[in-house]
């Protein structure tokens, strides 16, 4: 993501510290792509939707003109998001560190082959999952990927991780909810072709048979700014349909 400068293409990293505010303008990529741009910097990003779902940006295309007022009187209101540090451990060195907004996502990639997924928490092994991946997601992330694996929505203030199942060879198993102070860590225990790990949708590497993932709550968060009257559950139910029961 960059900016324009006299017709010329530069870095918007290089004037992030004399920016108050940061507006995106697409969808939920576009918002996470300007999370990222802002590498651990304390500054707020408020989204206006010019996708098609967008659940990570409130602001609708007519509210452009408010919006822009709120930023610039300072009228908004802002909430804190947890984000979530990966790590990648290669016979037991560190070989990749990446900070993720929404989800970590462990799958076999385009090879559509089934992996053996272990999983611990805190050092405690949970099981070994035959399935297609594995999905960690924030609070905010639990709307996206997750969500479509049959995950819970957790709200943005809940202190915890979503573990969610893709395409699971076993009915029982369920997605779980864990303490986001908790060490989560997926193990790549057996694989036959090729498995990604991807951040967020936006970066994505490969990796190998006896390769660590590590998941913990980052040090590093990211505020979202909100018009006043805002509302979590009004976007929920607006995004996913719920008009109550006619019963």
């Amino acid at each position: 993501m960059g900016l324009l400068k006299h017709g010329k293409r530069i870095r918007a990293s290089s004037h992030l510290d004399k920016v108050d505010a940061v507006m995106a303008l697409g969808g939920d990529g576009t918002m996470l792509r300007a999370v990222r741009m802002l590498e651990g910097r304390d500054i707020p990003v408020i989204g206006l939707n010019l996708g098609a779902l967008g659940f990570l940006t409130s602001v609708v295309e007519d509210e452009l003109d408010r919006a822009l007022k709120c930023l610039i009187s300072g009228k908004y209101e802002t909430s804190s998001r947890a984000m979530a540090d990966a790590v990648v451990e290669r016979r037991g060195k560190i070989v990749l560190t990446q900070r993720a907004l929404n989800d970590v996502v462990v799958s076999c990639g385009p090879s559509k082959r089934v992996v053996v997924l272990g999983l611990a928490i805190d050092g405690d092994k949970v099981t070994s999952y035959v399935c297609d991946g594995l999905i960690v997601s924030t609070p905010t992330g639990s709307t996206g990927h997750s969500l479509s694996a049959g995950g819970p929505i957790l709200t943005p203030e809940t202190q915890a991780f979503v573990v969610s199942l893709i395409c699971p060879h076993t009915l029982s198993s369920r997605p779980l909810v864990v303490p986001d102070r908790s060490e989560i860590v997926v193990s790549i225990e057996d694989v036959s072709g090729k498995i990604r790990f991807s951040i967020d949708g936006q970066i994505s590497e490969n990796l190998h048979e006896g390769d660590k993932v590590k998941i913990t709550r980052s040090a590093v968060s990211v505020r979202f700014i909100h018009l006043p009257g805002h509302s979590y559950f009004s976007v929920l139910r607006k995004k996913l349909h719920w008009s109550g029961s006619n019963v």
